[in-house]
């Protein structure tokens, strides 16, 4: 092979058909761009842009930087997820605490949004057992509150950037009954697993009333009625109904 010809022949982005570091100079000056003219006040994106918002592109980045080097700095964890209504009086709530409790015993961080409801309650678990409590929590224009019971946390703008982090944060997945957000944090991780996105990790329904509703939708209309998934694709999560059938899942699939 023709070493100056290796030398020369630029390498091709598979995705964009872009030499490499013609992108690579675009996003460097992107990022200067953007530290440079960030807004004080910064635009929700509600829709696509009509130019490259160099700021944008700075302030999504350094989220993402923020965001692994939080995750990375904890070897073995669990997420949970769950209603941010849920009161100190729910089950979940009780179950959610108790849970976090023994997983932090056992040496689990715990990582949740980072707000009220079920997020409260395992980080309360875990920061009153005594270990590492984490909360990513989102920046809304109605404003969500962090929980007192974190020993760390950090606030993202952006959905996805946290998505990111929180599908890349643990060993174990715990979803509590909850509303949009849970369902599709759940969504997002089952098919990540399913298309081998990421490792098969334990992903954990807590509630049998709640769950069972939806997981009879999933067999019945998705696989039976209309094939859309295969059957081996309702064995990436397991339904549980108490905190000690959770934990002894848990500990037994996980090396702890």
């Amino acid at each position: 092979m023709n070493d100056d010809l290796t030398r020369d022949t630029p390498i091709i982005n598979p995705s964009s058909g872009a030499p490499i570091h013609d992108t690579a100079e675009r996003l460097a000056k992107a990022v200067h761009e953007g530290e440079r003219t960030m807004p004080s006040e910064r635009p929700l994106l509600v829709c696509k842009p009509q130019k490259i918002e160099s700021w944008r592109v700075f302030k999504i980045m350094s989220e993402f930087i923020e965001g692994f080097d939080i995750i990375r700095r904890y070897g073995l964890a669990v997420s949970f997820f769950g209603s941010a209504r849920a009161s100190l009086g729910d089950n979940s709530y009780k179950d959610a605490e108790e849970l976090a409790r023994l997983l932090s015993k056992k040496g689990f961080a715990v990582i949740t949004g980072g707000s009220s409801g079920v997020m409260q309650a395992a980080n309360k678990g875990a920061y009153e057992a005594g270990g590492a409590s984490v909360g990513l929590n989102i920046n809304l224009p109605e404003a969500q509150n962090y929980n007192p019971y974190l020993t760390e946390k950090f606030g993202f703008d952006h959905f996805f950037v946290r998505k990111v982090m929180l599908t890349y944060a643990s060993e174990v997945y715990v979803y509590f009954p909850g509303g949009f957000g849970t369902l599709d944090e759940f969504f997002e991780i089952v098919t990540l697993v399913q298309t081998k996105k990421i490792r098969k990790v334990p992903i954990i329904l807590f509630g049998k009333d709640y769950w069972g509703p939806l997981l009879s939708f999933i067999e019945k209309t998705i696989y039976k009625e209309h094939a859309a998934i295969d059957k081996g694709d309702m064995t990436l999560y397991t339904l549980v109904d108490s905190v000690d059938e959770a934990y002894k899942y848990i500990t037994a699939n996980v090396s702890c």
